[in-house]
């Protein structure tokens, strides 16, 4: 039985984002959220995976939904969704497999989907199985905030936030139109173009930290690009409330597909140095 709930009257309830995000404040750290593709390379190996994440100091889980065709993506997380998928992943075993993560932590769990899978399905139905699996927020990576009415008002239904993403290209205009739409959290996409490791945080990503703040007082966290402690320390001491890191994880899993223990250990050290470096230092 799932020993978490959403009920707050409960002795373990979920975290909220609100309240993660202000634990994690408090303590002068910065969130640190790791990303996976469910069931990459295996459903089994990966749930051992999400638990390296949580044992060595995530604050909260994003989870990808694989998905053949991820045009937001680059080739680390691509390889990751082509392996999911032929291990026999499909979206009601990625709420299972949310389902089993959540029988050892109450941390906020986002999803990252393409909104085909959540078409397909159907609307109710996709938003209905999130909530019975713990999940806290939905981000469809190709849903333009235009198109987004039906989504935002499902997930509202259902007590989830629908996270939306801004980038460098964005406008001031439609930044303050986004965040009137986003709850949870607004994911920042550090760089231009797709997800992956890149070598360093550019002035461009800290300018466009300050410019989304002075727009909101949600909550931000930075992804794309975030592949090192010192990335990570960057983008908290440039004003993010927490960092996502996926890729430079996820090469750990590419890089010891023949040796899968070896990839936990690796991504459980990873994981805990990422942690530490959202620490800030200068208070």
């Amino acid at each position: 039985m799932n020993p978490f709930t959403r009920d707050q009257n409960h002795p373990n309830p979920i975290q909220g984002y609100q309240e993660m995000f202000q634990e994690v404040k408090n303590r002068g750290e910065g969130a640190f959220i790791p990303f996976t593709v469910a069931g990459d390379p295996d459903f089994e190996t990966s749930i051992d995976i999400v638990r390296e994440y949580v044992d060595n100091g995530a604050d909260a889980l994003e989870i990808g939904f694989p998905f053949s065709d991820p045009v937001a993506d680059g080739p680390s997380v691509q390889a990751a969704d082509i392996r999911s998928l032929n291990s026999g992943m499909t979206t009601d075993k990625c709420f299972e497999f949310i389902s089993r993560i959540r029988e050892f932590t109450n941390i906020p769990i986002g999803i990252l989907v393409y909104y085909n899978l959540i078409y397909k399905m159907g609307l109710e139905e996709f938003y209905g199985k999130a909530k019975n699996a713990g999940i806290n927020g939905v981000l469809a990576a190709d849903l333009p905030p235009e198109e987004a009415g039906e989504a935002v008002n499902m997930a509202s239904q259902y007590d989830l936030d629908q996270i939306f993403m801004v980038a460098q290209t964005t406008s001031n205009e439609r930044i303050s139109e986004i965040v009137k739409m986003c709850s949870g959290f607004l994911y920042v996409v550090a760089v231009m173009g797709v997800t992956g490791a890149r070598s360093d945080i550019k002035k461009s990503t800290v300018d466009l930290i300050k410019r989304v703040k002075s727009h909101t007082d949600l909550p931000i966290a930075v992804g794309f690009g975030i592949s090192k402690p010192e990335h990570v320390k960057d983008v908290i001491q440039s004003g993010s409330d927490g960092a996502i890191v996926a890729s430079a994880i996820i090469n750990i899993i590419t890089q010891n597909l023949d040796d899968l223990d070896n990839a936990k250990q690796e991504i459980g050290s990873f994981c805990k140095e990422l942690k530490e470096s959202t620490k800030k230092i200068d208070g």
